[in-house]
This record gives C-alpha cells, structure tokens and sequence, in this order.
C-alpha cells in the first residue's frame, strides 16, 4: 500500500501489474490478470472539477487529456489511443502553451467536468415494499425504521408505498379521504403494462370516431400520453413527501399483519418476487425513465412462498434449498427464479432503478437468487436476524444521510462506464455492480470474455463513493516493435457520466498511462506488481466461476495460481525446496490466498446460499483495502505494558491471557479480552482511581471499534468477548492454527479445535511444488 497508495488516491485506481510485457506470449506466463480495480466517484482531494463539456477525440470518442500531443499553433491535437488527429474546439481558440485548459496538466490525469442535465431531471424517489408476513414486534420495528427514516428525507424527495403478504397491495398515497390501495393477486406474474393498465396508469391512444380507421399515433402523441400517464400516476402513488406525509404516515400506523395467517405446518403465503414485480411496474409507469435517482426498497423477513420468484413451498416439511442441494441440482424452485430476477434486474437497469434489499430474519429469504438482480441495478443490501437488530438500523439510516456526513454513501445514479484502451490493449470484461451496454468501440473489445464481456461500456444505474469495479484487459502486442511505436508507454481511459448527489451531472474521466518492458525481465515485472489488488481481483474472479462454471474447484484453482506465479517469479535451485524465496513485492501474496481459501467467499460448509450471496455481493463491490479485509482481517493489540496499539500477526499464537485483540474482518468487528484482562475488568479494577492505567486499556479498543462501525456500510456486528468463551469462536474462526489439538504449540495460550492445515504447512507445500522440475 505504501507504494501504490498514492496512485490510488490520485486516480482511484489500482492495477494488479503497473508495468505490461511488451508482448501476447510474455503476458500469458504472468499467471495473474491483468486488471484494474477503479472507483469512478471516489472522493479525490485534488480533484479538479470543471465546468464546460469535455473534448472527445472524433476517431476513437477518447477524451482529450494530458497525455496528447498538442500543436497550439495550427489549433490541433493527437489522441493518444488512436493517434487521431482533431481541432480544438472554436471557444479553445485563445489556449497556448501559457494558457492551458486544466485536463492537459499532469496533475489532472483525473478531471471531472459539469455538463449540462436532462431537462427533465426530478427529485430522487424511494420506493418502499414491505413484507406484512412478520410478528407483530418484527412489523412494529420495520414500521418505525421507516418513519424514522422518514425524518431524515428532504421534504421534495418522492415516496411511494408497496406492501406484500399473500397478496400485493398498492397504496394510493395521494387519496386523502381514506386509505385506498389496490389489490394483486400474490400467485400471479404481472408485466409492467399489465401494473399499469390495471393501476389506471396505461398509456392512452388518441380518440377517434367508430367509423374511422385506426391511425397509428405519431413519436410526439406517444411521448405526450406517456407523460400524461406519468404524471397521473406521480400525483397518486408516488408524490413528494411534503404532500404526502400525512397519509404515509397514517398508513403506516394501521399498517397490520398479513390477513391471510399461516396454516399449521406451513410457512406464510408471502409474494416477495411478484411484489417487486408489482413495485419495479409502477417506478417505471410514474417515474420518467432516467429522470431521478430511485430505489426500490425491499423489507423483507422470510422466504418466498407463492408467486414469481418462490424459493420454498409453503409446506415446513420441505426445507429450503442448501448448498449441497445446489450442487446436486436437487433445488428445482432455483433456476426458475432466478430467470424470474434476470428478467426483473433487466427491467430496473433498462429505467435506471436500484433494488435495495433489507434482509432480516433467521431464515433464508431467498437473496441468493434476488443476487444478480441487486448487483446488476448496483443496489444494497443488509443482512441480519431482525428488524430490531441496531446493525440494520444503522444501516437503513445511513442510505439517507446527507451527502458529505461521515458515514453517509454520497449516492449517485444514472451512470455509464466506458473504458477505452491503447491499440495493442483491449478490453476482456468487467466484474462488479453494474450491466453490459450492447453498444460498444468494436476496437476495443477482446475475444477473450471475463465477467460482463463482449462491450467496453457498462451501466451502472446505482453507486456510492466506495463502489469499485474491476476491469480485465488482455495483451494483443505481436512483439517488442508494436509496443515501441507507442514511445514503450500505453494508456487506458476511463470515462464515467453520472448524476450526483446534488442533481448535476458530471462526467469524470480518468486517464492513465504505464511502460511496457521486456517480458523476459521478471524483475521490472515482479518490482511493479500490487498484491494487494491482485488478491481482490482474483477473490472477484473466484467467486464468479464458482457461480457461473459447473464443477469448478475454485481452492484447485487458487493453488494452481499461486504455484505457477511462485515457480516463474520465485528464487530458487530446481528441486531444493529450501533455497526457494520470493522478492518483497511478492511476499504477502501466499498469505492472502491462504486466507483466501479458508474464507467465507469459498468454502460454502457451515453457511446457507444467501449468506455466501451476501458476502459475495459485497466483495465485488468494495474498494481494494477494504477487500482485502474480508479476505485477510486486521489484529491489533493492546496491552498494559505497551502505550500504543500495534498490529500483531493473524494467528492464534497472538492470544495473551494480559492482552486485548481488535480484530476487524470487515463483516464483524471483535473485541477478545485475554482470560487475565477478563477476570480484572469482572472485578472492577477499572472502576478504582489507582488504576486509570486499565481503564483507558479497556476503552480504547471500545473507542476503536466504535470509530470502524461509524464508517462503514453495510454496519458491521460488534462482538465484545473474552477468552474462553462462546463468542469467542469470532475470532479463533479467522486466525491462522499454529496451535492445534493434532499440532500443539508450547509459544501459544490457545489451542484452535480444527484440521485445517497451518500456514507454515501450506507454504512448506508451496515451496515443495513451486521447484519441481
């Protein structure tokens, strides 16, 4: 981090190798791919922000910036992608070399301009569709979240209200007289013109008499009742707060449990997919398509029953779908939901719309199939055992924080992607919260698909200041001459058009440039290379195989990877297992695939599909560190004998009956009290003047912890424990077995009940392999 962190917060951006080999058969034998982690609107403290409309290059639709060649004389410049040449613009007429526009200065290799927007652009609007299946307290708590969130949103943002049992109901915010909804039928699927028609919002075709021939109605009538239709439904089911409180909030009130109770037995009749269905029909029916940052807000506290999208039958006796149930093709309810989602994920990305799920019961609620649909649209999602738990809470309120607050996501909307490489670069894919674009720079795409292939453009109808894509490029150079033709440098572009948080829009283009070298010369590779981005990049990589290959075996798979890279860039004599060392730029890798391996992100055993798609979704969706804290968690150390915390090594040997661990995975926040440090504070030291010294050892892991929960989305578990305990497991869990009940360890104050191996053992292993001949 030390080396590459100041790149990233120049650009936000991360590549897993800063320098390329110069050519297709050198760049095969990397093992690693070459990728890019990137924050589009990642807040940037030099960012330079503009307010005219960028210069595009008319060949190749690149960006004009600092890395072009420019003739101030004769009024041109040379793209360096394609090596077009363009005029300036007339209103660039008075630029010299004296008098620059600011995206030709170096330092703005990162530049973000103000362009104008729609005319049509409307406050954001929030969707809410609430599961009434709950007990009562369960339906009390979600029903004050929502009025408390309520609190938090400006008067002109726009609500609508959707709830759900066995049937869905449609409140007409805008009828004052009464509460007035309308009714569809749970077990039934609806089109978006079926919601409408049905709604009183379908679009009307202009009148004629009986005896004349029907006229097919023009571009300018169609546009005209569209948005007479939009604006009937806008002044019925989805209207600004300030007009519309009294009778939300008069709803919510009487808002009770599902009419229809559950039979003995049986699970409730709950139609979770037909409601978002229902929900995603009438956003689209008031909403102008592209016009505002929305959300379709889920709650939800149980399986799908009935309907479109059911997981389950509403039979006890059929139990959900596991893991084991997935691999032996033995859940038949999956597949057909989740064509149900892929449909509906096409829906919301085509109007711009974000699904946000709100997850919160013991058991599943089928996420695992509603996972692409959330990605796709670039939505949130919070998972916890109830809607009274503070982490679901906190989380919820955190959507609707006011941009610029700590701890508030800054999000944005409506944005496109386009990546645009050197000609000897092109683009294989993307993974991450956002949807292909069929349109595309056919130069720039490769044959080879990674991810959301095929394109160089994505959409991302939804996304915050932390939302990060991963891009993967492949090396099409023929040989060295290829690459010297461009000076030994390339460069790739990045554009990105969104609206912000405050109603602009603004287009933010990245462009940035790095050397070729020899492909022979492992040590100018080995010497550029992120290992950090690397490890996110190929968590992200392993997880979607997992989903998408049959029969992967994605632990194969990373220690095949980090064998092969060992073995062309580690130091060793054939077959001598102990002169094999790697380089500092490769040191930490193994480390983080160890832990890879042993995380939630791969082994399945002991979690349900929808806490491996939850855990999923929010991996391909962080930054590079905050990534890598859900593969390898950070232990810090405090203790009496020392002043500061210090970071202390990720295994159990780091236990110390005088100690107190923080332990942060990113999921969970841990506060381990050593066996003596727990005995003290159950006698009360802290609470006697003489020894302040142990009261402020006990508060400063408290404080630190409070600080992480404080940042961070979605709100982490905070786990205070002591040693010896039952919640202690939070912590053994992730720490390396140095110490275990087959390999004791006399330098260790615990010992770690499993057969996993240690790492020691693994990189023993390693090395062995790494230099076979």
């Amino acid at each position: 981090m030390e080396v590459f962190g100041p790149l990233e917060e120049r650009d936000a951006i991360r590549m897993s190798w800063n320098v390329w080999p110069d050519n297709r058969i050198e760049a095969t034998k990397c093992v690693i791919p070459f990728g890019v982690l990137y924050t589009p609107i990642k807040p940037l403290q030099s960012l330079q922000v503009v307010g005219y409309e960028p210069v595009p290059c008319r060949h190749c639709q690149a960006i004009l910036n600092c890395f072009a060649q420019c003739d101030f004389g004769a009024r041109l410049w040379i793209c360096p992608f394609c090596h077009g040449r363009n005029q300036f613009p007339a209103h660039y007429q008075g630029i010299s070399e004296q008098n620059m526009p600011a995206e030709l200065f170096e330092q703005c290799s990162t530049i973000e301009y103000m362009i104008p927007a729609p005319p049509n652009v409307r406050p954001p609007a929030y969707v809410f569709v609430v599961d009434t299946c709950l007990r009562e307290d369960e339906l009390a708590a979600c029903k004050g979240a929502i009025t408390q969130a309520l609190q938090m949103v400006p008067e002109y943002s726009q609500i609508g209200l959707v709830t759900f049992g066995t049937h869905v109901h449609v409140h007409e915010l805008g009828f004052t007289e009464c509460a007035k909804s309308y009714v569809f039928h749970g077990s039934k699927e609806y089109t978006s013109q079926q919601v409408q028609t049905q709604l009183g919002l379908g679009v009307r075709t202009p009148n004629r008499t009986p005896s004349a021939p029907a006229a097919r109605p023009t571009g300018q009538q169609q546009a005209q009742s569209l948005q007479s239709a939009q604006q009937a439904g806008a002044a019925r089911f989805i209207l600004p707060l300030s007009e519309c409180e009294f009778a939300l909030q008069g709803v919510l009130e009487e808002l009770q449990q599902d009419a229809f109770p559950a039979e003995a037995e049986h699970r409730p009749s709950r139609c979770t997919g037909t409601a978002i269905q229902v929900a995603a029909g009438l956003m689209a029916a008031c909403l102008p398509q592209n016009s505002c940052a929305a959300r379709l807000q889920l709650f939800v506290g149980g399986p799908s029953t009935v309907g479109a999208g059911k997981v389950v039958e509403r039979q006890l006796m059929e139990p959900i779908r596991s893991h084991k149930d997935l691999a032996k093709d033995a859940a038949p309810l999956f597949k057909k939901a989740l064509r149900f989602y892929d449909g509906l994920a096409a829906d919301l990305v085509k109007q711009s719309h974000s699904l946000d799920v709100f997850a919160c019961a013991l058991d599943q609620v089928g996420l695992a199939e509603m996972k692409r649909a959330v990605e796709r649209s670039g939505g949130n999602v919070v998972q916890v055992d109830s809607f009274g738990n503070p982490v679901f809470k906190e989380s919820f309120r955190r959507v609707f924080e006011t941009p610029g607050e700590p701890g508030s996501l800054n999000t944005a909307s409506h944005a496109t992607m386009e990546v645009i490489p050197s000609k000897d670069v092109k683009v294989s894919g993307a993974l991450g919260p956002g949807s292909p674009i069929e349109k595309k720079l056919a130069s720039a795409v490769a044959d080879q698909v990674v991810g959301m292939g095929g394109t160089n453009r994505w959409r991302l109808a939804g996304l915050d200041a932390r939302t990060t894509m991963a891009f993967f490029f492949e090396i099409l150079a023929a040989n060295k001459k290829d690459a010297e033709r461009q000076n030994s440098a390339f460069f790739l572009q990045f554009i990105t058009r969104y609206l912000s948080p405050d109603g602009s829009m603004r287009c933010r283009v990245t462009t940035v440039s790095r050397m070729w070298t020899d492909g022979n010369n492992a040590e100018n590779l080995i010497n550029a290379f992120d290992q950090e981005c690397a490890a996110a990049l190929i968590a992200r990589l392993a997880t979607y195989k997992m989903e998408t290959e049959e029969d992967f075996d994605a632990t194969r798979y990373l220690d095949r990877t980090l064998i092969r890279l060992a073995s062309r860039f580690g130091d060793y004599r054939k077959d001598d297992a102990g002169s094999f060392t790697l380089s500092q730029a490769l040191s930490l890798f193994p480390g983080f695939m160890f832990n890879l391996r042993r995380s939630q992100f791969v082994q399945v055993f002991g979690n349900s599909p929808d806490e491996t798609a939850f855990c999923r979704l929010v991996l391909n969706k962080e930054t590079t560190s905050e990534a890598l804290l859900m593969l390898q968690p950070e232990l810090i150390s405090y203790q009496l004998a020392s002043p500061e915390p210090e970071p202390v090594m990720l295994d159990v040997t780091s236990i110390h009956p005088e100690r107190i661990l923080l332990l942060d995975s990113y999921f969970y926040v841990v506060v381990f009290h050593g066996s003596n440090v727990a005995t003290w504070r159950k006698q009360e030291y802290h609470l006697q003047a003489e020894h302040g010294g142990f009261k402020s050892l006990l508060e400063a892991p408290q404080a630190h912890a409070e600080q992480i929960v404080k940042n961070r989305f979605p709100v982490p578990k905070l786990v205070i424990c002591d040693q010896n305990g039952s919640q202690a497991r939070f912590l053994l869990a992730r720490l390396n077995p140095s110490s275990s009940y087959s390999n004791p360890s006399g330098m260790s104050a615990e010992v770690i009940m499993t057969d996993d191996v240690s790492l020691q053992v693994f990189l023993d292993h390693l090395r062995k392999l790494a230099v076979q001949s």
